[in-house]
């Protein structure tokens, strides 16, 4: 995934979107100095938890979002461009918290539990470089809705991002 220069968003919602990505690349071993030590401790429901998090933080953002381009009221930019690129840096993230050991979807399976159950469908792993693509895609978006210089070009960005979650909720997320 191509890197973008960004500045980090300040304020409490910043700490929260840096705790979410420590915590995800911590539990997949992202950490240089963790890679050498056993990582045994995270487990996969650990992993899957951790990517919940990270999709619930992208849904509060994409709901603020939308709530802005849903009103008649003009959109206050700035705080726009904070949630867009809060957005953006998650999903740069995103394909990162789906290793191999993840892979746990049953059909069928009663009381599953919404924390550390997956509802991943299998289709992430055996086409991840699509997978990796539309989060990829998906976050220059975000990006670029976090760059807009008027609200039509933030809205056209919005709309976008939109149809590229829900393509991908179809393609890859299990709703039973």
């Amino acid at each position: 995934m191509r890197r973008l220069e960004r500045s980090v968003p300040s304020g409490h919602r910043a700490l929260g979107v840096l705790g979410a990505i420590m915590l995800a690349a911590g539990l997949i071993g992202a950490d240089g100095a963790a890679s050498a030590q056993d990582q045994s401790a995270a487990t996969p429901k650990d992993t899957i938890f951790a990517r919940k998090i990270l999709m619930d933080t992208v849904g509060m953002n994409m709901d603020e979002l939308e709530g802005m381009t849903g009103s008649p009221m003009p959109i206050d930019m700035d705080e726009a461009h904070e949630h867009a690129d809060i957005v953006s840096v998650l999903l740069q993230v995103f394909p990162y918290v789906f290793p191999p050991g993840t892979n746990q979807w049953k059909p069928g399976v009663v009381g599953r539990d919404p924390g550390t159950d997956t509802y991943a469908s299998p289709d992430v792993w055996t086409s991840f470089s699509d997978f990796y693509k539309r989060a990829s895609d998906a976050s220059a978006l975000a990006f670029k809705a976090s760059r807009a210089n008027t609200e039509g070009e933030f809205r056209g960005y919005m709309a976008q991002l939109r149809q590229a979650c829900d393509g991908c909720h179809a393609r890859y997320q299990k709703t039973e």
